[in-house]
Parts: C-alpha cells; structure tokens; sequence
C-alpha cells in the first residue's frame, strides 16, 4: 500500500515511474501485449494507452487542486482501468472488442489491491470508477439514464468519473474525441442537476430506495409505505473471513441457514454442483419466512446475481434485508481456511474470487461492512 502511495506524483511534478509501477502490479506488463480496435484506439495497444491516460491525468488543473487522496483514487483507477482487456479482448467481425472488461477489470482490481493492502473504502471506490469508466460515454444515449445515473452514484463519486472518463478520451487517437468530450460534459450537468455529482443520490428512506431499485417504474421520491414483517441479515465474504465468527458475536439467539452447515451433513463437497444444498437452504428460509421469523442466512455470496436470487426470495415475504459483508487481509483469511476441519479447496476460493462483487445499498435495506486489517 505505501509503495503504491508513494508513486503518486506530487505537484509540482507529474512525472510517472512507469518501470516502478510495472514491478509493483506485474498485471500491467500484459497490457502492451493486448491490440485495441483502431477505430477507436489508433493509439495501439492498451499499455500505450494506460499511459497516455495517465499523462493525461495529471496535467488537469484538477490534479494540483484537488487532495493527495483525491490523486490517488483517479489514478489508481486510470492506471487499472483497461485491466480486464486482456482477458475480454477478441475478434469479432474483422473487428477488436473488449466486451465486459469494465465488469472484469473491478473485480481483478480488487484482488490485487486486496493484496496489496489498500485500504477497503480506498479500494472499493477505485474498483467502482473501474466498473462504470465508460457509463459518462454512453449515459446519455441510455434510456435508463436517470436510473443508472443513480444507481452508480451509490458507489462511485461521479466527480471522480467525469475526471476519469475525461482522461480516458484525452488518452486516445480517434475522430470521436470531441463527442466523448461532450457527452462528459452532459453527465457532470445532469449529475449536479439531481444532486449527485459529489455525494450518492438520496431517497425518502431505506425501504424507498430498496424498492425504487427493484422496480423499473418507482419514482425516486416517492416515499414507499413501509411493509416489513421481518429481518433477514444474507452474510457475504470469502471462506475464511469471518462470517460464524460475526454471527456467533453479533446475533447469537438467531436461526441460521448455513450452507456449509448442509454440506456436511448432506455429505456434498464444495467442488460438486451445490443445487441441492441451495434447495434445502431456501426450503429452511421458507419456513422462517412464512413465520415471520427473523434469520441469518449464512454463505458466500459474493456475486450480485448469487444475492438477488436470495434477496428476491426475502423480500417476497416482506422481509427487511440486511446485509452484513465480512472480510479479512489474505494472510488471516488463508491462515483461517487452512486451520478448518474441512479447509475449502484453493480452486474454489480462486474460482469464488472471480465473481467477487461487495454488496451495495442498491440491493439491500442496509449493508454493514465488517473489514479486518
């Protein structure tokens, strides 16, 4: 983490130690490998480009103005924006595409500034500017603009992704810079026309803003009548990070629905299919739910799509959603998995890792996040 701190370039200079980057995050060497679409990267391929970005960066007037931690999360984010262009890269057509490095590129960016010990709340905002770099591009072509407008302010600081974005359009050859340019401009007015340039979008409350992202046609300033009949708290984190030892801690009277719990006793190994541990674990849900009995649901859960098939299930008996995320630093995670009973194998962890997504207050009544150094 301090190595990573101290190549941040402090003004007055703006010079960038690329030689000592490359050695500190080796990701980055495979990037000058990987060939862009010269339609829109004439530049060539994306090492070249991360640079130019980079350079970019640091000549805005925003980057003397702004604090030492403000330089840092821009760019860090530019430096890992492309990250998951190796890996998505192919062609199509005759043509070069990189369909799905945004989504790619959060989720290595995570890792390895996991491993490298970047503080959590540092760490989550870049790897949130790396998902959404592109949306200041396209928003106003969507029409769901306002929704994912809000959506992503939930996480990014949109100040930060216009900065971002404007680098990333300034960092490349292509005939249309000036749109890019443009459309950036449009996403930093309609941000600061609802509010959220600088700070997430608000809602009336908890329940309004759980709704208005579970339904396509809620207006965000409607305040929803507030029809809970329970709490159900979906733990998420990797094996080994904590999540019985929270439980048995924070909620020791309450139910629990365990997978692990069910494997065990239905003798399923984690490297086999899991649909029938799944299937028993939402059968013992049910039954909580129709009773109207609050619960912990207890898994990994580390993917969005994994968490909205449980959520869904929850809030169709008129639960309250909880989510409390549980994480440790590597060496205490894997020092945990090994001192297990049944230790989880490392291809699951690595297999768990790709789809390694935080829970955010788009998918829940609250998120608590419980992060050890």
């Amino acid at each position: 983490m301090n190595d990573l701190l101290a190549l941040v370039p402090n003004p007055p200079s703006r010079t960038i130690d690329w030689e000592a980057l490359r050695n500190l995050i080796p990701a980055l060497k495979s990037l000058s490998e990987c060939p862009q679409d010269p339609l829109h990267h004439a530049e060539g391929d994306v090492g070249t480009h991360t640079k130019m970005v980079c350079d970019a960066l640091v000549k805005f007037p925003a980057w003397e103005q702004g604090s030492y931690r403000d330089r840092f999360l821009v760019l860090a984010a530019a430096l890992l924006h492309d990250i998951g262009k190796p890996y998505k890269t192919r062609k199509e057509d005759n043509r070069i595409t990189s369909r799905g490095h945004s989504h790619k590129g959060e989720i290595l960016a995570r890792i390895i500034l996991w491993e490298m010990g970047v503080m959590f709340v540092d760490r989550e905002q870049i790897a949130s500017l790396i998902r959404y770099h592109q949306m200041p591009f396209f928003l106003v072509d969507r029409h769901d603009s306002e929704r994912l407008l809000f959506r992503i302010s939930q996480t990014a600081q949109c100040h930060y992704l216009a900065r971002l974005a404007e680098a990333d359009a300034r960092g490349r050859i292509c005939s249309d810079q000036q749109k890019l340019l443009d459309n950036i401009a449009f996403f930093v007015e309609y941000a600061t026309e609802h509010g959220c340039l600088y700070v997430p979008r608000q809602f009336p409350s908890d329940h309004s803003r759980f709704q208005y992202f579970r339904s396509e046609s809620r207006s965000p300033d409607y305040e929803v009548h507030d029809d809970t009949r329970l709490e159900v708290v979906l733990m998420s984190g990797l094996p080994g990070s904590g999540k019985d030892t929270w439980i048995s801690e924070s909620l020791p009277a309450w139910p629990v629905v365990c997978l692990d719990d069910l494997r065990r006793q239905m003798k399923i190994d984690p490297k086999e299919t899991q649909g029938r541990v799944i299937s028993k674990a939402r059968e013992a849900a049910r039954e909580h739910l129709r009773r109207g009995e609050s619960f912990v649901w207890n898994a990994t859960n580390l993917s969005r799509q994994v968490r909205s098939a449980c959520i869904s299930l929850f809030a169709a008996y008129n639960a309250r959603i909880r989510i409390v995320y549980v994480e440790a630093s590597p060496s205490t995670l894997y020092q945990r998995n090994s001192a297990r009973e049944t230790p989880v194998p490392a291809a699951v962890i690595t297999r768990l890792m790709d789809r390694w997504e935080i829970p955010d207050l788009t998918e829940a009544h609250r998120v608590d996040y419980i992060v050890t150094s």
